[in-house]
């Protein structure tokens, strides 16, 4: 059964860091490109960041550029979003996405989503 599985949410302070982990079961992560994507409160899901399967490289939304950093974890078969100095604006819930195209990858290609994990940073 194929399943992504994100964790690492939780209530932090501005200026707080948290690491999110996307755990895959039933296919190998490494064969495709995985994105990080939030929704929040009244808005649109959004493309936060991508690591592509072939090289390993990057790409992030311009609003969490030098703040966030996604990485993989080939032998865990886990991606992780590390995301540092965070604002009360990055509150959403973060789902992530597995797909085998380049990135980016638009919201309207995901074909599974999983349950996300609830990101809020309040004082």
């Amino acid at each position: 059964q194929v399943q992504l599985v994100e964790s690492g949410g939780g209530l932090v302070q501005p200026g707080g860091s948290l690491r999110l982990s996307c755990a895959a079961s039933g296919f190998t992560l490494k064969y495709y490109a995985i994105g990080w994507f939030r929704q929040a409160p009244g808005k649109e899901r959004e493309g936060v960041s991508c690591i592509s399967s072939s090289d390993g490289s990057t790409l992030y939304a311009d609003s969490v550029k030098g703040r966030f950093t996604i990485s993989r974890d080939n032998a865990k078969n886990t991606v992780y979003l590390q995301m540092n100095s965070l604002k009360p604006e990055d509150t959403a819930v973060y789902y992530c996405a597995a797909e085998p195209v380049p990135c980016p990858i638009a919201t309207s290609v995901v074909d599974y989503w999983g349950q996300g994990t609830q990101v809020t940073v309040s004082s």
